[in-house]
């Protein structure tokens, strides 16, 4: 028998939590008026107006998808989604408060606007975070399992085994049993599986079919993994023609001008405070120190895809000796081509600074997927499905895949950059300008702390 999911009664806790806040917040400034307490009729109109704004608030969550808290929602899109809701309601409170003949409102609106936002601000911040806090502790996790192991399934795997705040408790699954329906049965049964990930590699059509029949028969959710090496899916959404399902051309953030000339305008600012700020007085020491530590010129310019697949000069700090083969061999762990004050310069990212010249001349954002070397995209543009998404925007000096470690060239190095196409690929998609402060600041504390995989 399964377990009760309490997690299924979450929302309606946290829309009764909000509406309580809400309501707390208008009976206080109308009963701070004395004047208001024995009369009937305003205590009428006032219930009223908080019973509207309640709605107001509960059918504007479908819009700003306020509760559609996914284990795996980052709190920088949650962020985003609590500010965005909370500015909108706010804005009604105040556009009501100018067609209503509610004394009080009219009086109060702008300390109501004050007091919403804080209260719900530290509220549902601390909802959140207890929530993530209680999952790393073992609590309200949700079951799950894996039936086949490929590149895909691997990262996943990875992934949730690393974040416990997401709440997913994996339970492995014999290999030699996966096409064995009975013991799926009886495993799904015993652990209480939630939900099956299932690739889309190694079975059969009759086998898929049949997994999916028992899954529908005994509740079991599946999520499917694409494959990262093979698939394009990212570049297609989901839409319909009457009741036929087809595959459309994705809309990404970044497809729209209003989005374009906003990031543009942010780059060149940011830029702008940059090089006026710190590259005047920086760049003169950096090109000092590197012209005392090995012969050559100062900046290192290699020739990188941009925005379209257009090749560009992206410009760098020398961190090399002068070579031969800077252009057709990529750094390794303890790369002796690597001066002195260049490991220096790569840990901290100094080496990366003067490319905001480039992002004054239009190659390059503050954020976006890292350029890498023509050789390499040409080389992985063949073996991952949906690399040339990094495309579909301008690089970045710094990127989602830089801040979270992904970065460097130690390891498996095709694992490493599947993991980066996702990231990049994740930005393309849920572009936004919160995200692109959060990455900025996440870098700041890279270049003071040092990068460990920086090389």
């Amino acid at each position: 028998m399964q377990k009760i999911r309490y997690s299924r009664y979450f929302k309606a806790f946290f829309i009764l939590l909000d509406v309580l806040v809400t309501t707390g917040v208008f009976m206080f400034f109308f009963l701070r008026n004395n004047d208001y307490h024995f009369v009937q009729k305003i205590w009428e109109q006032n219930i009223l107006l908080i019973l509207l704004l309640t709605l107001f608030w509960i059918l504007l969550s479908g819009r700003t998808k306020l509760y559609s808290v996914a284990r795996n929602l980052t709190y920088t899109i949650y962020l985003e989604r609590l500010v965005t809701h909370i500015f909108i309601f706010i804005f009604g409170v105040i556009l009501l408060a100018k067609v209503s003949n509610n004394s009080f409102l009219k009086m109060d609106r702008f300390y109501i606007a004050i007091y919403l936002f804080f209260l719900l601000f530290i509220i549902k911040s601390l909802v959140f975070f207890t929530l993530k806090y209680l999952r790393i502790l073992g609590k309200n996790y949700r079951n799950i399992m894996f039936l086949n192991d490929d590149a895909s399934t691997e990262i996943l795997k990875n992934i949730l085994y690393e974040r416990k705040d997401y709440g997913f408790k994996i339970f492995e699954f014999p290999k030699e049993d996966r096409f064995n329906y009975e013991k799926i049965k009886e495993f799904w049964k015993e652990k209480e599986i939630h939900t099956l990930y299932l690739s889309s590699e190694g079975f059969t059509r009759y086998q898929e079919q049949e997994i999916f029949r028992l899954a529908e028969r005994y509740k079991v959710r599946i999520s499917l993994i694409p494959s990262i090496m093979k698939n394009i899916f990212f570049q297609y959404d989901l839409d319909y023609i009457e009741m036929q399902p087809i595959l459309v051309r994705s809309k990404f953030p970044l497809d729209y001008l209003t989005n374009i000339i906003l990031k543009r305008t942010i780059d060149i600012l940011f830029a702008i405070m940059v090089l006026v700020l710190i590259c005047t007085w920086l760049f003169p020491l950096i090109a000092i120190l590197i012209l005392i530590d090995s012969k050559g010129p100062v900046f290192f310019i290699q020739k990188r895809y941009g925005f379209h697949d257009e090749v560009f000069q992206c410009i760098k700090f020398r961190t090399m000796y002068v070579n031969n083969v800077s252009t057709m061999k990529t750094t390794q762990e303890n790369d002796r081509r690597i001066t002195k004050i260049g490991q220096f310069l790569r840990k901290t990212s100094l080496d990366e600074m003067p490319q905001f010249l480039n992002v004054l001349r239009g190659e390059m954002s503050v954020v976006g997927p890292r350029p890498h070397m023509l050789l390499v995209d040409d080389f992985y543009k063949l073996k991952i499905g949906r690399y040339s998404v990094r495309s579909l925007v301008k690089p970045g000096i710094t990127g989602l895949a830089q801040v979270n470690g992904l970065r460097g060239n130690i390891g498996d190095m095709d694992v490493k950059m599947q993991k980066r196409i996702l990231a990049d690929a994740f930005y393309v998609k849920n572009w936004s300008l919160s995200l692109d402060f959060v990455i900025i600041f996440k870098t700041i504390f890279l270049v003071i702390c040092g990068d460990k995989n920086a090389n």
